[in-house]
């Protein structure tokens, strides 16, 4: 027996003994690599000012670059027209549409109710409020003194921006085309005057920058003006058009630096006036020279608010250019809204050329669709809206006003 049995146990042996031990069973962590998922590109929440500005009708868009004015106290048929006929982005009211403060308040409302039920996008209401002998305020209101006057006798900027924003405001304007930023350098000059700050430009760069921040604070837009300066000349943009023969260091030491450091103060927006900067366009106003608006202010000094034209039926343009022409050139030029002041058929026309040089491919939907996001920027900015206002406590609104008289 133990003869048979020792090749077998042999066998055993090496097959159980020898044998190499088997491989432990693999695990999980082993064989299983990394989950990796892709991240995937956020996707840019839709702009809502740019989808309002894409819905609307080429009416719609050539009406919002305009500023028109009325006629009278009432919103009556002119008013009535412009809103439904032109749809335009501002309104903007002078010393004939305004009595007292009560008929004031009612206009503003009227004009208000009327755009809301026209089913418009919200109206700049717009003045030229600067103290002094520029003043659309009813009479009852105390009297700012002149720019020029106020600096001089040591006034406090802030003070009297909060002055000029609560008696706007008062009266439901959001849009005030002041401060002027003009250095009033030449003493022959009468259109500006005692307007302006003062009469070197340091000083006015000091002083008008702080009034339009105030006035920006109190929630009405300021508007500098006259880009790029009309200080220095003697000719009257209203009648005729003023000419600036200066060299380029020059403008930067004087004219350009009032605005330069408004802009870098956060300036909202600026009226371009009707002057010939021979430097930059010795042949077109500067409200129609994209020299001036697009280079100038836009590229050089880095502006990126809201350009507005001074008003284009004056005579600095008039003498030169149909309206329609007019319009049309300071829209392709870089500015924003063109103010048409006077006359409903004047209002008509302006509205009827955008939209001709719309439909035409002279101004590209594109270029006007900027434009219109930029205005509509602002009224979202400063919160404009149809709403209307309370009639204002007049005696309150003068103890405000008279607390910053010298």
């Amino acid at each position: 027996m133990t003869v048979r049995l020792l090749p077998f146990l042999l066998s055993f042996l090496l097959l159980s003994g020898c044998q190499a031990p088997a491989e432990p069973a693999p695990t999980l962590e082993a064989t299983t690599a990394p989950i990796v998922t892709a991240t995937p590109e956020p996707t840019a929440a839709p702009d809502p000012i740019w989808e309002q500005v894409r819905a609307l009708s080429d009416e719609e868009l050539a009406g919002q670059v305009l500023v028109v004015g009325i006629q009278g106290g009432a919103p009556g048929e002119d008013g009535a027209a412009l809103l439904e006929e032109v749809h335009p982005g501002g309104i903007i009211l002078f010393s004939r549409n305004v009595a007292d403060p009560e008929q004031l308040s009612e206009l503003t409302n009227g004009l208000k109710a009327m755009n809301a039920q026209e089913g418009n996008l919200p109206l700049f209401l717009c003045v030229d409020e600067e103290g002094g002998r520029v003043s659309r305020m009813p009479e009852q209101l105390a009297d700012l003194p002149a720019a020029y006057d106020y600096a001089q006798a040591g006034g406090d900027s802030a003070a009297l921006g909060r002055a000029l924003a609560a008696e706007c405001a008062a009266f439901g304007f959001s849009v005030d085309f002041a401060p002027v930023l003009d250095v009033w350098s030449n003493p022959d000059n009468t259109v500006i005057g005692k307007r302006a700050f003062g009469t070197e430009a340091r000083a006015v760069a000091a002083f008008g920058p702080q009034v339009a921040a105030a006035m920006a604070e109190g929630g009405v837009i300021p508007v500098g003006k006259h880009f790029p300066g009309h200080g220095d000349t003697a000719a009257d943009s209203h009648s005729e058009l003023p000419v600036v023969d200066k060299s380029r260091e020059d403008l930067e030491e004087g004219e350009l630096l009032p605005f330069r450091a408004a802009i870098e103060e956060g300036l909202p927006a600026v009226m371009v006036g009707h002057i010939l900067l021979t430097e930059i366009d010795p042949v077109l106003p500067s409200s129609l020279s994209p020299l001036v608006v697009d280079g100038l202010l836009r590229q050089e000094l880095g502006f990126e608010g809201v350009v507005f034209t001074d008003d284009l039926t004056m005579g600095a343009v008039a003498q030169g250019y149909s309206l329609d022409q007019a319009v049309v050139l300071s829209l392709r030029a870089g500015c924003d809204m063109a103010l048409v002041c006077h006359g409903l058929d004047n209002a008509r026309a302006a509205h009827g050329a955008v939209l001709a040089a719309l439909r035409s491919g002279e101004l590209s939907r594109e270029r006007l669709e900027k434009s219109v996001y930029r205005i509509l920027s602002l009224k979202a900015e400063f919160g404009v809206e149809d709403r209307p206002v309370a009639q204002p406590d007049v005696e309150g609104l003068n103890g405000q006003l008279r607390e910053i008289i010298p």
